[in-house]
């Protein structure tokens, strides 16, 4: 049995090594200055952002099933940290790496349990338009941060929008050093991405920057810049453990927990099925929980599944794990050798690179194209943006999840229910429900456009009663369950309760199309149709049959019981009750057991004293049934006579269209009905 690890990686085809090994060295080139800039939004020490390119890229590069996925620093979640982080600790001090690292440890913990809880499917109920409205939110949030480090101001204040009205007032004193730097790696970005995106622009603009500024010596003319970073592989490092930090720190970490479920999930689907390749999302969540664990321990954050960095390794030819981990040795190599000169870099020049990646978080594109498919989910991602901003990352990733629950709750509260008629080539096609809707003429197919739940049940109630209390005489109502997985118990009592008022108006309720454990769910909530169907095409052709056979004819037959009383006309129920003993497997006596049904409904006539010793018909005893078995054509010893006698507590006059105390002779019993193999048991 193989063990569930380098599902990513193994098999690896030897044609496909050195692509992968480059696709990992454009991977290193693009993500350094990334993830330093990641590292600056989530107030930690610039070099914890190599730490994630290391330890936990490779765990999951070992762990999880994706080919594809990308596991780093990522700038939801470093803005989401940020946020918990901030009053708890001073930004980038040894007691703040630590609650990083509680967080971080914290975030494990829900994604292996997700895993042992199998609670995967999580991931579905973060929507792609609360997704869109969230990042670009983050977006707006993160570069908005940005700008007082871009201009050399300082600007106090945690939430978005206070801070960008600080920054504004301090344009007067902008440092044009910082202006200028910010400016000219924006230029050579945006420059060498309109020439070629594959060029590593970030990269080119820093090591421009590093040397722009040992050459000029721009610290001594009061350019900021970021001092000294350790060399070396990262030390083992304990989490802030503790009962108050973890209370203090688990709504982040849900919150992280959610923004990883989702972004890691999509962007991995969406690599499966471009390549046609299976992906396990519980074994990813072990490699997340795996890679998260690993980030906790080395000193580092937070790391997500990254959509930015899994399509540089795409767009760069890498098609394994392989590529990750060649990023990771670079890094490694970086780290050991490379770290003394990014003790140059000015700080503008990191925050101009952070802006540009929070500017492409903004998907302004995305918004319009809700907004011109599906005006009401654009307010939800427009809601979604304005809580980030305003409210900040963290309670706007409450705010999304809400949103994404109650876009849902909107859809099957409200479902699109229809009814179904055939166009004139013989094809279903669906039509609002309206009052009085038929699909012909005594008979609707109602279908259900969802599953029943309290929520909505009152809408199967009102459509069901609009369609009985309007138009010509209903005589059956089929619904039909293709979109019906499940039944609650409320919705029960309201399905029985529309039973019930259907047959007080003498209209039979047919099912179709229901699946096995509804069909158990109705029997155990004791909900029994008059008749279920496969497909709405079977009932309407056993409806139009039994009313064929109506036109025309006089009753063949009474029905008497020995309860005592007049005469009366026979009850739907009555009538259906013995035609439905009467269904056969065939469709020769499904169709005769219709024919008794709808004639006794049809003209029969109860005498309610039974024989009443006036020798005129069959009393309630044993032998009833055996007579009605001789007028269907049957032969006695399929012991379809006595199947009725033990069941239905009637019997049969002959010949009779409404008269019981005078008789006339008996006709033959019901002509082309006949079983001529005389084979068939009930």
């Amino acid at each position: 049995m193989r063990l569930p690890v380098l599902q990513g990686l193994l098999p690896v085809e030897r044609s496909r090594v050195r692509p992968d090994v480059l696709a990992g060295l454009t991977l290193a080139a693009l993500g350094v200055p990334e993830v330093l800039g990641y590292a600056k939004i989530a107030g930690m020490p610039l070099v914890t952002g190599l730490y994630t390119l290391l330890l936990p890229m490779a765990v999951f590069a070992v762990l999880g099933s994706s080919r594809h996925l990308v596991v780093a620093a990522d700038s939801a979640t470093a803005a989401i940290l940020a946020a918990a982080l901030a009053g708890l600790a001073a930004a980038g001090s040894p007691a703040y790496v630590k609650l990083a690292g509680l967080a971080a440890l914290l975030t494990a913990g829900m994604l292996l349990a997700a895993r042992l809880a199998r609670l995967a499917f999580l991931a579905n109920f973060l929507s792609r338009t609360v997704l869109v409205g969230f990042l670009t939110g983050v977006g707006i949030q993160v570069a908005a941060g940005q700008l007082p480090d871009m201009l050399g101001v300082s600007a106090a204040g945690q939430s978005t929008v206070p801070r960008l009205v600080r920054t504004l007032r301090a344009l007067p004193q902008a440092h044009w050093a910082d202006v200028a730097i910010a400016a000219a790696v924006i230029v050579i970005v945006l420059g060498l991405r309109r020439i070629a995106r594959q060029l590593p622009g970030p990269l080119i603009a820093v090591v421009a920057a590093i040397a722009v500024s040992k050459a000029a010596d721009l610290a001594a003319h009061g350019v900021t810049v970021i001092g000294a970073v350790p060399r070396g592989l990262p030390n083992l490092t304990l989490p802030a453990f503790g009962w108050h930090n973890s209370a203090v720190l688990t709504g982040a970490a849900a919150s992280m927990f959610v923004v990883i479920l989702a972004q890691s999930a999509a962007t991995s689907r969406a690599y499966a099925a471009k390549y046609e390749e299976e992906v396990s999302e519980a074994t990813d969540l072990v490699g997340l929980g795996g890679a998260n664990a690993a980030a906790a321990f080395t000193g580092t954050f937070v790391v997500n599944g990254s959509p930015t960095k899994a399509q540089i390794v795409d767009s760069a030819g890498g098609r394994s794990q392989l590529a990750p981990l060649t990023a990771a040795a670079v890094v490694l190599v970086v780290l050991v050798l490379l770290t003394g000169p990014l003790a140059a870099l000015p700080v503008a020049a990191l925050a101009a690179v952070v802006f540009l990646i929070a500017v492409e978080l903004i998907d302004v594109a995305g918004m319009r194209r809700i907004l011109a498919t599906r005006r009401h989910e654009y307010v939800v991602a427009l809601l979604t943006t304005v809580a980030v901003v305003g409210l900040g990352v963290e309670y706007g990733i409450v705010v999304a999840v809400l949103a994404s629950i109650v876009d849902h709750l909107r859809h099957s509260y409200n479902p699109l229910n229809s009814v179904l008629v055939k166009s004139p080539e013989g094809h279903w096609h669906a039509v609002p429900v309206g009052p009085g809707a038929r699909t012909v003429p005594g008979l609707v197919v109602y279908r259900f456009g969802t599953s029943l739940y309290y929520a909505n049940a009152a809408r199967l109630a009102k459509d069901i009663a609009m369609l009985v209390g309007h138009g010509a005489p209903l005589r059956w109502l089929v619904l039909d369950f293709a979109a019906i997985d499940d039944v609650d118990y409320t919705a029960s009592t309201v399905l029985s309760k529309a039973a019930e008022h259907l047959h007080q108006r003498q209209i039979r309720l047919v099912i179709s199309s229901i699946l096995a454990p509804v069909q158990h769910q109705l029997d155990r909530y004791g909900i029994s149709a008059d008749a279920s169907y496969d497909t709405p095409g079977e009932a309407l052709e056993a409806f139009e049959n039994s009313q064929a056979r109506l036109v025309g004819r006089a009753a063949a037959a009474d029905v008497v019981d020995g309860a005592g009383g007049e005469a009366h006309p026979v009850r739907n129920e009555e009538g259906d009750e013995l035609g439905d003993l009467l269904r056969a497997a065939d469709s020769l006596h499904r169709d005769q057991a219709g024919h008794v049904r709808e004639h006794v409904r049809g003209g029969a006539v109860v005498h309610r004293r039974g024989d009443d010793g006036r020798g005129d018909g069959v009393d309630q005893h044993a032998g009833g049934g055996q007579f009605l078995a001789r007028r269907l054509g049957q032969a006695d010893d399929c012991g379809l006579g006595r199947r009725i006698d033990g069941q239905v507590r009637v019997a049969v006059l002959p010949g009779h269209t409404g008269q019981v105390h005078h008789p006339a002779p008996a006709p033959v019993a019901h002509a082309g009905h006949e079983d001529p193999h005389r084979v068939h048991c009930a």
